[in-house]
This record gives structure tokens, C-alpha cells and sequence, in this order.
């Protein structure tokens, strides 16, 4: 599976020692921007992993300052749950529970060495497919289409 990553310039850094990390573990990425630190807006990133978690079937990775403003625009994309995480314990359920399937990071919020274990945890940690986690999710998918089926 490809993981998408992308960054503002705030998340610039962060997202660097990820990628080190995910070409340390033998992931499969592909990196959408931004390319350097200079100022940039965060939406259009997230709308690139957003999209292509989407059309993939996939897996993102976002990172910005605090995390805040990737999760709210990449949410708003049909069928993601984008998950700001600043701790193991979230990272992991979140994937449990949630089935998510973008990470959301803040550079300016937590450490590399935290943010750098949550990744791991998040990436290895599969969907429980309890029945309560399952409905849950299938919840939040018809609020998806009744949104959408208004637009």
C-alpha cells in the first residue's frame, strides 16, 4: 500500500524525518509537497492526499504546524477520516476504532521522536472490524451521503 505525504511549510521538517523514516522501513510513498519551507497554503495538499488516499484505496500522512488545519480540509473529502494525533494511545485506536486513513501531525505541537512513534503505531495498526467499530463508521458514511447527496 502507498502512503501519500504532504506538508505546508509549517510542517516542512517534520515531514522530511518521516519520510527518512518510512525510507528506513521500506514504505511505499509518494511525496506530494510542499517541496521547501517557504510559505505556502495548506489546503491544496490536503486535497492531493485526500484525493489520492481516495483513488488508491490508501493511506495519508499530513503535516502542518498543528495538525488543525490539514485534518479540518482533508475532512471534508468523502470518504476520509483524517485523525489528528499527538499521542500513541490515539494513534492506535484511531486505527482500531476509526479505521483511519490520514494521519494528521502538528510540527509545532509534539516532537520528532513522538511523532515519529505515532507514525509507526498508526502505520502498523490494522482495523479491529468489530461490529460496534463497523456500524460506527457506516454512521459517519450515510452522513457522508446525505451531505453530499444535498450538493
Amino acid at each position: 500500500m502507498k502512503i501519500f505525504i504532504g506538508s505546508d511549510h509549517g510542517g516542512y521538517n517534520l515531514k522530511s524525518a518521516i519520510i527518512n523514516f518510512l525510507q528506513e522501513n521500506n514504505y511505499d510513498f509518494e511525496d506530494v509537497g510542499t517541496f521547501s519551507d517557504a510559505s505556502c497554503d495548506y489546503p491544496p495538499i490536503a486535497e492531493k492526499v485526500a484525493q489520492n488516499v481516495i483513488k488508491n484505496s490508501s493511506k495519508g500522512i499530513l503535516v502542518c504546524g498543528t495538525g488543525i488545519g490539514m485534518s479540518i480540509a482533508a475532512n471534508k473529502f468523502k470518504g476520509i477520516r483524517a485523525a489528528l494525533c499527538s499521542d500513541t494511545f490515539s494513534a492506535r485506536l484511531t486505527r482500531e476504532h476509526n479505521d483511519s486513513n490520514i494521519l494528521c501531525l502538528g510540527e509545532r505541537t509534539i516532537g520528532t521522536g513522538l511523532a515519529l512513534d505515532i507514525v509507526k503505531i498508526w502505520l502498523e495498526t490494522d482495523f479491529s472490524n468489530n461490529d460496534r467499530h463497523i456500524n460506527r463508521i457506516n454512521l459517519i458514511k450515510q452522513i457522508e451521503e446525505r451531505i453530499y447527496e444535498r450538493n
